[in-house]
């Protein structure tokens, strides 16, 4: 279980449950499939899937928590064409047109008698609490997806103090300085970066396996553009792409970390699973407070 994407929360009070606690708070809310007429369903499902029975699990201090979601595939085109083969036949019959209100009851007629033969598709959402340092990491490139599944907490709990990562630096400000300038010791700049004009109609330059070194970066920089996202190399023990909304993308494990959940010899799924988390958790628990620190530290209050 490695994640891939970061979406950093801070708790502001801890949620001061054992995992066995919170799963039995989690259990009001268990996933359950769409019903015939429900266009989506969401609910907590195992982290270890099958092989599990649990709602959390913890490892290294941490717990791993996971939503899953159903939605009810009915593409506009398909309720459009039905619409329009109704329409038409309604208004050769009656050699009349229909109004929009005649049209819009039908189109509601259509949803209604197509929506339990839709098909179905799951997607999950990975997060973990750290009740020491007090984050919520969610596995996805979206807020739109971590906000829905700190909602789906919030439902659980009956309350949730959570709040994005707040720091005193300007992200952007930061990772310009470091294309511009050199970036700290233990982090190495890749060979990608996306480069923003401040103002929102502004121009966009992105750049892949090209030097950032370059003179070609060096004049955008000087045009005013700043970095809004850059690939790095942290320690040697993690790649990913860090951005100025603070978001962690394209999250790797490196070789360092891989040998080490190789050298486990975990022997079945659920053990695999295990050591990874704990593998994981321990690393992004020296990762993420090296990258509070780089950007400025936390911000009053946060």
């Amino acid at each position: 279980m490695w994640f891939r994407n970061l979406q950093i929360y801070s708790l502001t009070a801890p949620i001061g449950l054992s995992p066995e606690a919170l799963h039995d708070q989690l259990e009001q809310h268990a996933f359950r499939p769409c019903g015939s007429l429900e266009p989506q369903s969401i609910g907590w499902d195992r982290p270890l899937g099958r092989e599990g029975s649990s709602l959390t699990h913890a490892a290294n201090g941490c717990i791993m928590v996971c939503a899953r979601r159903e939605d009810r595939l009915l593409p506009s085109s398909v309720i459009r064409e039905a619409l329009d083969e109704k329409v038409a036949e309604l208004e050769d019959a009656e050699l009349r047109k229909l109004s929009r209100k005649e049209k819009q009851g039908l189109k509601d007629e259509i949803v209604l008698d197509l929506m339990p033969k839709a098909f179905t598709r799951s997607s999950r959402v990975y997060a973990y609490i750290d009740p020491v340092n007090n984050w919520i990491v969610v596995d996805n490139a979206l807020p739109k997806r971590a906000e829905e599944l700190l909602t789906l907490l919030r439902d659980s709990l009956g309350s949730l103090k959570v709040r994005p990562l707040a720091l005193k630096d300007d992200p952007a400000a930061v990772l310009t300085g470091w294309v511009a300038k050199g970036a700290p010791a233990d982090f190495l700049l890749m060979d990608e970066c996306e480069l923003r004009e401040p103002t929102a109609e502004g121009g966009i330059v992105r750049c892949r396996r090209q030097p950032l070194d370059g003179a070609e970066v060096s004049s955008h920089l000087e045009a005013g553009k700043r970095t809004v996202r850059l690939a790095v190399e942290w320690n040697e023990r993690i790649g990913c792409v860090l951005g100025n909304d603070l978001a962690v993308r394209r999250l790797r494990f490196l070789d360092l970390i891989q040998d080490e959940a190789a050298a486990s010899n975990a022997d079945d799924a659920a053990a695999r699973f295990d050591v990874d988390f704990s593998l994981m958790s321990l690393e992004l628990g020296r990762f993420i407070p090296r990258m509070i620190e780089v950007f400025g530290g936390l911000a009053e209050g946060k």
